[in-house]
């Protein structure tokens, strides 16, 4: 793509060459990356120089303060891709013309940083536009800046002869964990958004402990609980992503008990443990839908459509249409089918004799059917109304050798013991300490919850 280059150049041409050429010498480049707060990020492509989102102007203004160019109007237009739309469809809307948007494209998708067939609705475009030298002129596209990560932006800026360069730039983040502590007064979930945790944050928790508590029935005001959780952020120290929950806490009427992640080297599943190396994670989940209200226990009753007392085989919860319901526990689907009364109905057979049930489903998971193996917390379908049914809801049976059983009342048998694997168990408490470092240097007492003290830190 090389050119014989212009004789004239723009106030943008002539940041971009003093980026790329005069950087080799270091002493413009460390300027300009200064004057735009770049940082250490880190731009890879056809040329190698910092910028930013809304560096463009900053650019402009540099070229004009280094070199003595008169400035030109910039401005900067942003919108996010929406559904059905095409990144061409999305720069034209923004002011470039068709032709614009091919040539600032084209070298995004030969460099291959982006599949245009694979685009995402949410992407955000911003494009920097020249006004035109005379009063009706159209304004001329200069830049384009498109971001589907919080932390990589992917620049094409033009050329003189009217091409344009293609940069992928890669914010350098680093971690800077985040912890949340409160006492429930209404619920676990309104506490921990008032003490400034995310939505994901509280449903990663609540499944960390979803194989012991029952979240709608058994968290009560005054209970207590402790989230750690990952955030990444750039240079500047702004937050750009969130990851998973490093401790959890709960100190509650139901239960106590504290769980650190961690990965075991030997085969590399994550999980939670708690201080004796046992795994949160159980045979089958208690509950295996969240945000639901349990309207139904298994017993005896009077059925509300047939008017008849018999035995009720499962345990009832009551959600909206379409919530996600998913697999107990690990095992192989024997049905997915329509199933009389149970309208829309999946059976999965685990081992040791269990079997679970879903009943009522308005739609099955994806690719569910008899046969397929599926894993704990996979969706094997959906909150619906079909069948004998006054209402959606989840109908969840489960049998331990033919026999249907009380789900609440089971206490089934837990996962992995790193306790009986010295080596694993060494790297484990190595893990935790680091943790409760980290917890530490966040202002927790390191006291657990589980009755077994460390040495209290902290206040």
């Amino acid at each position: 793509m090389s050119a014989k280059p212009s004789s004239k150049v723009s106030p943008i041409q002539i940041g971009v060459i003093s980026l790329t050429c005069v950087a080799g010498i270091g002493l413009i480049g460390a300027m300009v990356t200064q004057r735009l707060g770049i940082g250490e990020a880190e731009a890879t492509g056809q040329a190698e120089r910092p910028s930013g989102l809304a560096a463009f102007g900053d650019l402009a203004q540099l070229a004009t303060a280094d070199f003595a160019v008169e400035p030109r109007s910039l401005t900067q237009v942003s919108r996010r891709l929406g559904r059905g739309e095409t990144l061409s469809d999305l720069l034209i809307d923004l002011g470039a013309s068709p032709a614009e948007a091919h040539r600032a494209l084209q070298p995004i998708f030969e460099a291959d940083y982006i599949d245009p067939r694979r685009v995402r609705p949410g992407l955000s475009a911003t494009l920097t536009l020249e006004a035109g030298g005379e009063e009706d002129a159209p304004a001329r596209l200069v830049a384009v800046n498109l971001r589907s990560e919080a932390e990589t932006s992917l620049i094409s800026t033009a050329r003189e002869d009217g091409r344009f360069d293609a940069t992928r730039l890669q914010a350098r983040l680093t971690a800077a964990p985040l912890r949340v502590a409160g006492e429930v007064t209404t619920s676990l979930y309104e506490a921990a958004l008032q003490q400034g945790a995310g939505d994901q944050q509280v449903v990663d928790f609540a499944k960390i402990f979803a194989y012991d508590v029952d979240f709608q029935r058994e968290i009560h005001p005054g209970d207590k609980f402790e989230i750690v959780y990952e955030s990444m952020v750039d240079e500047r120290g702004r937050p750009v992503r969130l990851g998973n929950v490093i401790f959890a806490s709960l100190d509650g009427k139901a239960l106590a008990r504290d769980f650190y992640y961690h990965v075991p080297s030997d085969d590399e599943v994550s999980d939670y443990f708690d201080a004796n190396g046992d795994s949160a994670t159980k045979f089958l989940m208690k509950t295996p839908i969240n945000g639901a209200r349990l309207s139904s226990r298994f017993g005896n009753r009077r059925h509300p459509i047939s008017g008849y007392t018999r035995l009720h085989k499962g345990t009832d919860f009551a959600a909206p249409t379409g919530t996600p319901i998913y697999a107990a526990g690990h095992g192989t689907v024997e049905r997915a089918s329509r199933y009389g009364g149970y309208g829309n109905y999946v059976r999965i057979r685990h081992a040791n004799g269990y079997q679970t049930a879903y009943a009522h489903m308005s739609r099955y998971g994806p690719g569910i059917r008899s046969g397929r193996s599926v894993r704990q917390g996979d969706i094997v379908g959906y909150v619906g109304s079909t069948g004998a049914s006054t209402g959606p809801h989840l109908h969840y049976e489960v049998l331990v050798n033919g026999r249907h059983v009380d789900a609440m009342r089971l206490n089934f048998p837990t996962g992995r013991k790193l306790s009986e694997t010295p080596e694993m168990m060494e790297e484990f408490l190595a893990r935790k300490a680091d943790v409760d470092d980290m917890r530490a240097d966040l202002g927790a007492s390191l006291v657990l919850t589980s009755g077994e003290a460390d040495t209290p830190v902290g206040g």
